[in-house]
């Protein structure tokens, strides 16, 4: 018995001393590290470029660049902007998609927009969310939705702007670790304390109807919701005039997914999630309405802009080529590269298929929601094709950028 219990100790003991080696062995065990700026993105070989088509209108394409142009064109042009190991000036920046836009202006065959990708450029791509380098594209459109200026029995749900005792502290004046965070807070006299919920906005009377300016008036709370979540849209006034909305400020809580609150609740089948299924039931279930879109405490302020769509660099979005990115890893204004896929409509507005969706883009847009290096949010723009793609794509893809060779700048 000492003999066997001896045996089971030393057994014990090398099982422990093995553990880290087992661990460091295992990659689902791992701890996977922090993605940061300079690891986001990974510089392809020659050999490695995708092969580069875009059966789209270039016409698009050169208003997006040009949207780019004017960000880069207000910041300093010593300004560092992060590709993977590498930095590049926004003068270098400016230089390359001038270039570029030059190429695209004579409308260049598929042979041509490679050779000279290839003979100028630098490629790089996003590590994804797992080793095959895929991330995950969503998309989001500009909603438009009957409103008022005055309140009515038809119109009740007000749309806010900024409350007054909303304030943003900027972390990185207290601590240097604290670089680029912030927190959104309101002051109560003594200290700061987390923002109102939404559950808390929406309520009648709420301290919110009266330090915010109510900028509209609609007809539909989900409507509102949707409005919040797609960042900006369109109020269509009775008058028959547009109203262009865009996103000033949330509460500063995190953004949590009805979508997913629906899936686990066996509401709604996970293949079968879409912004047009969580809509049908919502509208089939009004006695829950008010729970489920409560389940979010995040809310969204909005402003009133002469033109809109206007994305994070605060320029107007192109369809199909203004994407949404996580700002903290990828360059903004940055021109870049996709592959996914897009739905094909039949005339009754129904998904019959999708095809393979490859275009150039530019990094123009952030979100909420989207977080990491394997989330990209493609800007669809207005109308039913729009509202339809936004609400069903949820497609694995790739993301590179491009930007001109140090040398050729």
């Amino acid at each position: 018995m000492m003999r066997l219990f001896s045996k089971m100790r030393w057994y014990r003991i090398l099982g422990l001393l093995l553990l880290p080696v087992l661990l460091s062995g295992c990659g689902y065990l791992q701890r996977k590290p922090e993605v940061s700026p300079s690891t986001a993105l990974k510089q392809l070989r020659l050999s490695r470029f995708p092969d580069f088509k875009d059966h789209h209108h270039y016409r698009r394409l050169i208003h997006s660049i040009s949207q780019s142009l004017a960000y880069l064109n207000r910041v300093p042009r010593d300004r560092s902007f992060v590709y993977g190991d590498d930095t590049y000036t926004a003068e270098h920046l400016i230089n390359s998609l001038n270039r570029f836009a030059d190429l695209i202006a004579e409308n260049p065959s598929e042979k041509e927009l490679n050779q000279f990708i290839a003979q100028h450029c630098v490629v790089y791509q996003s590590v994804g969310s797992d080793w095959k380098r895929e991330v995950l594209f969503t998309g989001y459109y500009e909603p438009t939705i009957p409103g008022s200026l005055a309140p009515s029995d038809e119109f009740q749900h007000p749309v806010y702007a900024t409350p007054s005792d909303l304030i943003r502290i900027d972390l990185s004046s207290f601590s240097e670790r604290y670089t680029g965070q912030s927190i959104i807070g309101r002051y109560t006299g003594s200290t700061v304390v987390p923002y109102y919920d939404r559950h808390q906005i929406v309520q009648p009377n709420s301290h919110v109807s009266q330090s915010s300016e109510i900028l509209a008036w609609i007809k539909d709370p989900i409507d509102l919701f949707f409005l919040q979540i797609q960042g900006s849209g369109r109020i269509l006034l009775p008058d028959g005039d547009f109203l262009n909305l865009h996103y000033h400020a949330s509460n500063g809580h995190p953004y949590r997914s009805i979508g997913k609150l629906l899936i686990d609740e066996d509401k709604i089948a996970k293949e079968n999630m879409s912004m047009q299924a969580i809509r049908a039931y919502l509208n089939a279930n009004p006695e829950e309405r008010d729970r489920i879109l409560n389940q979010n405490p995040s809310y969204v302020f909005f402003k009133i802009e002469p033109d809109g769509p206007i994305g994070y660099l605060q320029e107007v979005l192109t369809p199909e080529r203004s994407v949404a990115t996580d700002r903290r890893l990828f360059p903004p204004g940055a021109l870049g590269y996709i592959e996914t896929v897009r739905p094909i409509a039949n005339q009754f507005g129904q998904i019959e298929s999708w095809e393979p969706f490859h275009a150039f883009i530019l990094n123009q847009d952030t979100g909420g929601a989207i977080r990491g290096p394997g989330r990209v949010d493609l800007f669809w723009g207005n109308g039913p094709y729009a509202e339809l793609a936004a609400g069903h794509m949820q497609h694995p893809g790739r993301i590179y950028f491009i930007v001109l060779k140090p040398d050729d700048a």
